[in-house]
């Protein structure tokens, strides 16, 4: 078999087990993206040369705790809401859970856009390697579960939505950087990226974004420009962390002196080469909606 035709066969599978998972049910989608995850800890301690039951322990029980609690905790809170037409949320609050991860995750991603561009770290402390392991594959895949929520209930689209602005983004900086691209944006780490690259995602993915809140979401007129505004908004994240995650990603392959983080996928590497740009954005993404929620 050829690698075109084996890259274009592992590709359909993921996009259909993906989309599949996601729109079956809320169960099929945790499951699907826990799976993920324990994939995505195994090959990142490969990387990062660690002993790999621990973390895969310990990522399982982290991603099935909170997932499972934040859900029901919410279905709980809504039945006992509506069962006494009442608006107080009366089953446990976990906010402030959701607040402590999100801060650790931002600041992990903060660690790991200043570890990018330190030009002389070819060894990572053991303390930093468990750190990145937490709050940059851990807790981004509880994000992902967490953001296609939005600001109510479960909404497939949402996260679908987020998975085409991505894969526009990533289609599309190819595209451009390979047609007009002049300009390195990052040799060191991804010698093929450019600036135009870059920044022709960023465009196609804002037009994406558009086109998504205009014909997919389909939001009641009088939150039409509301609807476009967010996804657009959306889009520059994807298109700007996306790409960042996706270098990051390609330094920890560097410093392992490696061209994929795993063969799961036959043509495309591992499942931290499909999701590297996802797991970075999930807790800006969640973070951004927690502002939307607020402001309404």
């Amino acid at each position: 078999m050829n690698e075109t035709l084996k890259r274009s066969i592992s590709g359909a599978v993921y996009v259909i087990l993906l989309l599949t998972s996601i729109l079956f049910s809320t169960e099929t989608f945790f499951i699907l993206f826990g799976i993920f995850l324990l994939i995505a800890i195994y090959e990142f301690c490969h990387l990062i040369q660690i002993d790999k039951v621990f973390p895969i322990f310990f990522g399982a029980f982290l991603y099935t705790a909170v997932t499972l609690v934040s859900h029901y905790n919410k279905i709980t809170t809504d039945t006992i809401n509506q069962a006494f037409n009442t608006d107080i949320a009366i089953a446990v609050n976990i906010q402030q859970l959701d607040i402590v991860l999100l801060v650790i995750a931002l600041v992990v991603s903060i660690k790991c856009i200043l570890f990018l561009f330190y030009d002389n770290i070819q060894k990572i402390s053991t303390s930093s390697k468990y750190l990145y392991l937490l709050g940059y594959i851990m807790l981004p895949f509880i994000f992902i579960t967490k953001i296609s929520f939005g600001i109510n209930d479960y909404n497939p689209k949402i996260i679908i939505g987020l998975f085409i602005l991505i894969w526009t983004n990533d289609t599309f900086a190819y595209i451009v950087g390979k047609s007009i691209g002049k300009n390195k944006l990052f040799e060191k780490i991804s010698p093929k990226k450019t600036i135009e690259g870059f920044l022709g995602g960023i465009v196609f993915a804002i037009l994406a974004g558009y086109l998504i809140s205009k014909y997919y979401i389909r939001a009641r007129p009088e939150f039409s420009e509301k609807s476009i505004l967010i996804w657009t908004s959306i889009a520059v994240i994807v298109g700007v962390m996306g790409t960042i995650g996706d270098l990051i990603e390609s330094k920890f392959k560097r410093i392992a002196g490696v061209k994929d983080s795993g063969a799961i996928m036959p043509g495309h590497g591992g499942i931290l080469d499909r999701l590297d740009s996802v797991i970075f954005v999930a807790p800006i993404i969640f973070l951004f909606y927690q502002i939307l929620n607020y402001v309404s």
